[in-house]
């Protein structure tokens, strides 16, 4: 993994298996928020040709940590994930499950445009703010979509929790047990990725449309669209740890 310095959780997705192929380096990455991204960060970007920017956060996640992107060359789009503020989800207390139950559900046309921005631009980096929940849902079914094996698409996804620093993890749990100090699921939403949470969407998109591919069809994700995405970023390429 490349350090992305002024943001956390930054990761090229290349190298996982894809039938007989593998996903192409250098064409989608991910990563947390871009709010406290140094010059030095964004030489990284500049050297790994980013080209177009998808940032999934709401208003006022942006308002309050707008990303510093300097005089960078790159188109930034904007696809929220949820109406109003991702503290809702503090709010209401939802686990991990209802999390991405409700991204599945409220989120579905959203999660296929952040796909077709994906092919129709690249190289191109996806966040959020922590880039956990609606990045590791939206790149799962981006993955899924160009036919990365599931097992590595939920390692994938897994892998952030290990990638979130602890000094950070100790601040932020700090504030929000101050804000929500009965939540039960707090530090679920806030630090970890569990395989188990990932297993459980696709499992739940099998048993109500088929898979994730059947899923991002039926919301309007066309099969030219699914072909081009999988020439964008499967070829043979060596995998990771080969």
């Amino acid at each position: 993994m490349t350090d992305l310095p002024g943001a956390f959780n930054f990761r090229d997705v290349g190298g996982l298996p894809a039938g007989a192929g593998s996903t192409r380096s250098g064409v989608l990455f991910r990563s947390g928020n871009l709010a406290r991204l140094t010059d030095d960060g964004r030489a990284v970007l500049r050297e790994r040709g980013i080209r177009r920017i998808v940032d999934l956060r709401d208003d006022a996640e942006v308002r309050y940590e707008p990303s510093q992107l300097g005089d960078l060359d790159v188109e930034t789009i904007r696809l929220p994930m949820f109406a109003g503020s991702a503290l809702s989800f503090f709010d209401e207390d939802l686990s991990l499950d209802d999390l991405y139950r409700a991204l599945i559900d409220g989120s579905a046309a959203r999660l296929v445009d952040v796909a077709r921005a994906v092919l129709e631009r690249h190289p191109v980096l996806v966040h959020c703010t922590v880039g956990k929940d609606r990045t590791g849902v939206s790149v799962a079914l981006i993955l899924a979509a160009a036919g990365v094996d599931e097992t590595a698409i939920i390692a994938d996804y897994a892998r952030t929790e290990g990638e979130l620093p602890a000094q950070r993890n100790a601040v932020v749990l700090g504030h929000l047990r101050r804000m929500y100090p009965t939540a039960r699921h707090l530090e679920d939403l806030a630090t970890r990725s569990p395989a188990a949470a990932m297993t459980a969407v696709f499992d739940d998109l099998r048993v109500r449309y088929g898979g994730p591919v059947e899923y991002l069809q039926a919301y309007g994700l066309t099969a030219d669209e699914l072909a081009e995405l999988r020439r964008a970023l499967v070829g043979s390429s060596q995998r990771r740890g080969t």
